[in-house]
């Protein structure tokens, strides 16, 4: 299986290692398995002979071949991480050379896959318009405004949606790794997650930020501050549109296109949120806790975090 590994230069320097050296952690666990899967064939390739990772390393690359089919090629992310530096790196002369490689191997059927700010690369090039894709939590504003023709799924780790993979943020470069191992030999991949201590995290809404994402857009922002204030009563859309000056339409047209969600959804991820934060910093019962995010009792609470996070209250309760 031959996988080409994308180097741009600005690579963030985690995101660019953890897929190569997981690839070769998985080629020198390969001998352990009867049979030995074939190994896999890992190249770092570019549009120049050496790039400047966002750390300022120099790495060796090999020039992209257009006439060349490896089985994959994957792309790490870029360096930066606010999204006026991001959009900024998208527009680098170097990445049209990127795209254009892309497009030539999408073409021939080759796996493609992203992960971090790598996937807004990768929906540059218009290739996941129609498909479902992730990105890194913190990213899905600006995700969703730029690309409105992508289904994007912000809540998990990993997204395959044939010929195309994405991932979310710098950990889940692990996660896409693992992936392409595992379509070589799945036994191979869950040997290599376990030397890893790599846990399975399908889900990346345990470490979301809600109030980070509000900030994207004023009027999400004035919601999000009303739904604080709001969080042991019901939920009424018509009182928080009245709260934040708007109507019930746009309120939830405005929280749909920057955050994929609806006004309930994103109230009860505000009280998911704000249950974990007492769970974690006080002694009070699972019922007091859930008295005070607005739900009836212990029971409900417990059946929302595991449904939401996948954790149990214990879980919680010991993690610091």
């Amino acid at each position: 299986m031959d996988i080409h590994v994308i180097a741009i230069n600005g690579v963030a320097d985690f995101g660019l290692s953890a897929i190569v050296d997981t690839l070769n952690y998985a080629n020198q666990l390969a001998p352990m398995l009867d049979p030995s899967p074939a190994p896999l064939n890992v190249t770092v390739v570019g549009v120049r002979r050496r790039v400047r990772t966002a750390n300022g390393l120099i790495v060796p690359v090999q020039s992209i071949d257009r006439q060349s089919r490896p089985d994959a090629i994957v792309t790490p992310a870029l360096g930066p991480v606010t999204p006026d530096a991001i959009e900024a790196a998208l527009e680098q002369p170097e990445l049209r050379d990127i795209k254009a490689a892309m497009i030539a191997k999408a073409n021939d059927e080759v796996w493609i896959g992203a992960a971090c700010t790598a996937t807004l690369l990768l929906a540059e090039t218009g290739l996941l318009n129609g498909h479902t894709a992730t990105t890194s939590w913190w990213l899905a504003p600006l995700f969703r405004r730029r690309y409105p023709q992508v289904s994007l799924d912000d809540s998990r780790m990993l997204i395959v949606s044939a010929p195309f993979v994405t991932a979310g943020a710098a950990l889940a470069h692990v996660d896409l790794a693992l992936g392409l191992v595992r379509r070589r030999s799945p036994a191979l991949a869950a040997l290599t997650a376990r030397y890893l201590l790599v846990d399975s995290r399908a889900s990346q809404a345990a470490y979301a930020i809600p109030d980070h994402l509000a900030h994207a857009d004023p009027l999400v922002e004035r919601f999000e501050g009303w739904a604080r204030r709001n969080l042991s009563k019901g939920f009424n859309l018509a009182d928080a549109a009245v709260a934040v000056g708007t109507s019930e339409r746009t309120l939830a047209r405005r929280l749909q296109s920057t955050l994929g969600k609806t006004p309930l959804g994103f109230f009860q991820d505000l009280r998911v949120e704000h249950a974990v934060h007492l769970l974690q910093t006080s002694h009070e019962s699972v019922d007091r806790v859930a008295e005070q995010v607005g739900y009836a009792d212990g029971v409900t609470l417990r059946g929302l975090l595991r449904r939401k996070l996948g954790r149990s209250v214990r879980d919680l309760r010991t993690t610091l």
